[in-house]
């Protein structure tokens, strides 16, 4: 019977190693045949020379940084750190406070231990900030705007989407069941005309505040007026002005005169108010109560961890007691986007700190970017896809940390690296 037991266990034993050969042999064909579809598509966009390379920091994040790879430190001027908060002391100690008092995070989703009380206290501050009835938190603004749509709309409702909108908003419709419309970048005459030939029951206008590709601000007080006059909602993704624009730093609507003009309000916690991570809905309490119960990416996704939640409440707190920031980054906004033009070089965008310098072609636009990253100046090209073809650009953004020299030393770093590539002619 021994001997028995033993033949079968070696003849299981064998038949399993036989399996487990088998089935690698099946992933390796399936590993070999998905590094020959990928293989191509890589050298698709090496060819293109839109390949996106990641320089590594090995600095925190501030107005000066440190690259992998290469000596000395470079002026940051390609963050989303507009009020210089990222590393602001402040903030940082926030952070370790609450690591030593809540721990590094919760382990869990928010609806089943994943909810402290400084997760409740944040939302109501953002409440209270953009003057709305609540607020639920998300781990990115990503994930506010993919649990958006899917959760308030049906087949029976539609959503009109600026052709400009983020990835994250994009992506959000396209998880919803409901009628789908994109109107042409801030085109109010399109988008009346399909909102007057919709006989949906929800009609939700959704739109960027500040375009992050292009510092374009969205027609706010146009859409207002459309939303009122066909009955619509209207969502703004705030991202690129929560904290900093406007006088009080309350966002586009603030910025364009029109508080509460925005329904809804998604926006995010990791660019001006402390740079780390998370992101939210602000709007209707019923709205918020609807996400808290049918939102995939709240429900799913763990509760945003405590260093983040309590550096973005220290962060508040400075965006609310400290006009300072906001006018020194509107003084060096301005001072270079005037130094640029008398360069001879063309910023797209409203006055807003994003200011993309247009160069139209890809290879031009790596070959400025590298050009400036050996002047001391850290900055990035863009091109297609995450621009339209034909519209590279080095995206510039300013910072209040940086300082008038900072400035006045990026851009003759342009003028001059602008010059020798042929951008500018001498």
């Amino acid at each position: 019977m021994a001997l028995r037991s033993q033949l079968l266990r070696i003849a299981y034993n064998g038949q399993q190693a036989r399996c487990l050969h088998e089935l690698k042999s099946k992933e390796r064909a399936g590993v070999e045949n998905l590094r020959e579809v990928l293989e191509d598509r890589l050298k698709e966009i090496k060819r293109a020379k839109t390949w996106k390379h990641e320089r590594i920091i090995t600095s925190p994040q501030d107005r000066k940084v440190t690259v992998k790879g290469a000596d000395g430190e470079f002026l940051n001027f390609c963050a989303n750190n507009y009020l210089g908060l990222s590393n602001h002391p402040e903030v940082v100690n926030a952070a370790q406070d609450s690591v030593k008092k809540y721990g590094a995070g919760l382990s869990s989703v928010r609806f089943i231990c994943g909810t402290q009380s400084i997760h409740k206290e944040l939302e109501d501050r953002l409440s209270k900030f953009h003057r709305r009835e609540d607020t639920i938190l998300y781990g990115s603004c990503f994930d506010a705007n993919a649990g958006l749509f899917e959760s308030m709309l049906t087949p029976e409702d539609a959503v009109f989407s600026d052709a400009l909108n983020h990835a994250s908003i994009i992506d959000g419709i396209r998880l919803c069941k409901a009628q789908k419309f994109r109107y042409p970048h801030r085109d109010l005459s399109e988008l009346e005309h399909l909102l007057a030939h919709s006989e949906a029951r929800i009609k939700l206008i959704v739109t960027d505040g500040v375009f992050s590709m292009d510092g374009t601000v969205a027609p706010i007080n146009g859409l207002r007026d459309l939303a009122d006059k066909y009955r619509a909602l209207l969502a703004v993704d705030d991202s690129h002005a929560t904290g900093f624009f406007g006088k009080t730093g309350r966002g586009t609507e603030e910025y364009c005169g029109l508080m509460g003009a925005a329904d809804i309000i998604c926006s995010t916690l990791g660019k001006a108010v402390s740079g780390a991570a998370g992101g939210y809905t602000t709007g209707p309490k019923e709205l918020v109560t609807l996400l808290r119960n049918v939102s995939r990416p709240y429900l799913f996704s763990n509760a945003p961890p405590p260093p983040v939640v309590g550096a973005s409440l220290k962060a508040l707190d400075l965006v609310e007691h400290s006009a300072e920031l906001r006018e020194r980054l509107h003084t060096n906004t301005k001072l270079f986007r005037e130094g640029m033009k008398q360069a001879g070089l063309t910023v797209a965008g409203d006055g807003h700190p994003i200011c993309p310098v247009m160069v139209g072609e890809a290879p031009l636009a790596v070959e400025l970017a590298s050009g400036m990253l050996l002047k001391g100046i850290y900055v990035v090209a863009f091109s297609y896809p995450v621009v339209p073809k034909g519209q590279a650009r080095v995206r510039v953004q300013i910072s209040a940390a940086h300082t008038t020299d900072d400035v006045k030393k990026a851009v003759n770093a342009f003028e001059e690296v602008a010059k020798k590539i042929g951008l500018i002619k001498k």
